[in-house]
């Protein structure tokens, strides 16, 4: 599929990063402060943290669940991580999509990877730490997981962390505030992109010869 043919009118952003640093706190705000975007809610087999609620964070399902949506090939992609799967929806991102809506995905560099094959036009955001430090610092402030989980996540980091040189754009998380605003920068850019032009407005295009 090339970029010129892509079917839906809408945009795809996907974000990644590793665990504790701002993935979903900067999604979050990003989703806030631009409406034209929609969240894909993604399924996942582990159990709620904190706060998080069935189906505004996840979608929380047992594995059975999950096993039966893989069989019915229900997802775009999913993957194991940390230990739980995670899919993402293929009818929730296309009902989205082919409405002109733009999606952002927050999901893993794996899934992120997958999604690319599938969408060439997808837009690729990895999210950085400013250090191996602060990564582990944000870890420990969560107070969510185990000593063992966080030195487990702090080891699968090393690999999540060297993957971002294969995505489109990098986002270093140091300040907030400066890393939502680059973040935003990055969403409203790809908007004015010839392919994305073309499938949002194909009637200026056609009227002027291209």
């Amino acid at each position: 599929m090339s970029n010129d043919t892509h079917p839906h009118p809408g945009c795809l952003i996907v974000v990644a990063a590793p665990s504790g640093a701002g993935k979903s706190s900067q999604v979050k705000a990003l989703l806030a402060a631009d409406p034209q975007l929609a969240v894909s809610v993604s399924h996942t087999t582990r159990a709620p943290r904190g706060q998080e609620m069935h189906g505004s964070e996840y979608w929380f399902v047992d594995n059975a669940a999950f096993d039966r949506m893989v069989l019915a090939d229900d997802f775009f992609e999913w993957a194991l991580v940390h230990g739980h799967r995670y899919g993402t929806s293929r009818r929730a991102v296309l009902q989205e999509l082919e409405r002109g809506q733009d999606v952002v995905l927050e999901i893993d560099w794996q899934g992120a990877l997958n999604i690319k094959r599938l969408f060439p036009d997808a837009v690729l955001i990895f999210i950085l730490p400013p250090s191996w430090e602060e990564l582990e610092r944000r870890l420990l402030g969560r107070a969510e997981d185990t000593p063992a989980v966080i030195e487990q996540r702090l080891a699968n980091a090393r690999l999540e962390v060297s993957k971002a040189r294969s995505f489109d754009f990098v986002i270093i998380n140091s300040r907030f505030e400066d890393a939502q605003t680059e973040l935003q920068t990055v969403v409203r850019a790809q908007r004015l992109r010839y392919s994305a032009q073309r499938r949002r407005q194909p009637q200026v295009f056609s009227a002027l010869g291209l």
